[in-house]
C-alpha cells in the first residue's frame, strides 16, 4: 500500500488538536500535533508521537520537560501557527506551569517530565510523567480528513 493511502486512512480517525511546547534555554518551541494519548492513571502518564525529522525531537530531549495543550474551537489560528501554516512572525503569548510554556486559554494544559522515549519507525514516542495541569471550559478543536472542525454532541434517545 502507498504511504498516501495509509495517511488518508489514518485521517479518517477524528482527533482533537494539541500543541506540544517546551523550553530550551531562553527559547520557546511549539508544534501542532494530533498524535496524543493518555497511557496510565497510576502513575499518571501520557504519550506524544513526534516525527524523527522534527526540530521538537531534540528540544524535548534537551529540556526533559514538555507540555501538551488541548486547543479549543476558538484556537485554530494557534494550531495553524505551530503547524507552519500561518504567519510565523506573529508573537504567541504563553502561560507557564512549572516554568514550562503552555498555550493560553487551552481547554487543558498538561505538563510532564520526560519519563522515556522510544523510537518506533519514523517517529519517536515521548512518554511523559504528569507533574501539573490546568483545565478550563470550552469546546474542542477537532481534525478529520485533513480539515479542522468543531465538536457536535449527539443526543441519545
Amino acid at each position: 500500500m502507498e504511504n498516501r493511502e495509509f495517511r488518508n486512512a489514518m485521517g479518517r480517525f477524528a482527533t482533537g488538536v494539541t500543541v506540544i511546547t517546551t523550553k530550551s534555554g531562553d527559547n520557546h518551541h511549539g508544534m501542532t500535533a494530533n498524535a496524543f494519548m493518555s497511557v496510565s492513571l497510576d502513575p499518571q502518564l501520557i504519550t506524544v508521537s513526534i516525527d524523527n525529522r522534527a526540530n521538537m525531537l531534540n528540544k524535548i530531549n534537551q529540556s526533559e520537560k514538555f507540555a501538551v495543550s488541548f486547543l479549543s474551537d476558538k484556537q485554530q489560528d494557534i494550531s495553524m501557527h505551530f503547524a507552519g501554516q500561518a504567519n510565523a512572525d506573529e508573537e504567541i503569548e504563553f502561560d507557564y506551569i512549572q516554568q514550562v510554556p503552555v498555550i493560553q486559554n487551552a481547554l487543558a494544559s498538561i505538563v510532564c517530565d520526560l519519563d522515556r522515549s522510544v523510537k518506533v519507525g519514523d517517529h519517536t514516542l515521548f512518554i511523559g510523567k504528569v507533574i501539573d495541569m490546568n483545565v478550563t471550559d470550552g469546546n474542542p478543536l477537532t481534525f478529520f480528513g485533513g480539515k479542522y472542525g468543531k465538536h457536535e454532541p449527539v443526543e441519545y434517545v
